[in-house]
């Protein structure tokens, strides 16, 4: 199996409704707990102003803003901005933007980038481009949460073929792994406009030494890895996740 990938396959993807529908599974429990847990052990400023990078919908950084948080989300896709603004009020605002330009430069007190939402673009470049947006609104002393898979860990646990069926519409997924990324090719059916779509994502294959250099590259600090949303250490071939906590000095 040979998936093609094109290098701006995430403009498409993450603007289509089945995008949302494949992974409205998400859960948000979970993800509250999480943020909790990050909010306890980051000790914020009350009144802490907060970036969300690929915010999505904005349900995240909704949850943020109602702990009296100011909170801005930015996102490409202007589909879910579109969603997103819904929410705003005076704590919570939404940009369609893309992560590799600036936006805002020494202004946040936290950035976050949640559920492996970088790593998508084809160049090296490109990468450091965004971690270097991210890195730039931080304030001196402000704090990066980056949320990432744990590629050895995805690599040895990985379903090659998958098919799933959510509201009258069946995902045929194929997986591989292939020159340090890991490539997703998800065929669609929808049963009721009878209609077919393929769809593809590419989202890098990065190690914990390749993070220690970019981050290094931006003057980020990593000062915490967890393993996962409890905040277990992290072990490279049990950890699901990799949760970088840096700090820009």
């Amino acid at each position: 199996m040979d998936i093609d990938i094109d290098k701006s396959w995430f403009k498409d993807w993450f603007n289509s409704p089945y995008y949302h529908l494949l992974y409205d599974h998400r859960d948000e429990q979970e993800a509250a707990a999480f943020i909790d847990k990050l909010l306890a052990y980051l000790q914020p400023p009350a009144h802490a102003e907060m970036l969300d990078v690929a915010c999505g919908r904005g349900r995240h950084a909704k949850y943020l803003a109602d702990k009296g948080y100011t909170v801005t989300g930015i996102d490409l896709s202007i589909e879910s901005i579109n969603v997103a603004k819904k929410l705003e009020n005076e704590h919570l605002s939404f940009f369609q933007h893309d992560m590799r330009l600036p936006f805002r430069v020494n202004y946040f007190d936290v950035v976050f980038n949640f559920f492996t939402s970088f790593g998508y673009f084809e160049s090296q470049r490109d990468n450091d481009n965004a971690l270097r947006t991210l890195a730039n609104a931080l304030r001196p002393g402000g704090k990066l949460v980056l949320d990432y898979l744990n590629s050895p860990y995805v690599e040895s646990h990985l379903v090659y073929d998958e098919v799933k069926e959510k509201d009258n519409v069946v995902f045929d997924i194929r997986r591989e792994v292939k020159n340090h990324k890991f490539l997703k090719k998800i065929n669609i059916l929808d049963k009721t406009l009878m209609r077919r779509a393929t769809f593809a994502e590419s989202v890098n294959a990065f190690t914990r030494a390749d993070f220690e250099r970019m981050f290094a590259k931006q003057g980020l600090v990593i000062t915490e890895i967890f393993g996962d949303y409890h905040f277990n250490s992290y072990d490279e071939q049990r950890s699901p996740r990799m949760v970088l906590i840096a700090q820009k000095p």
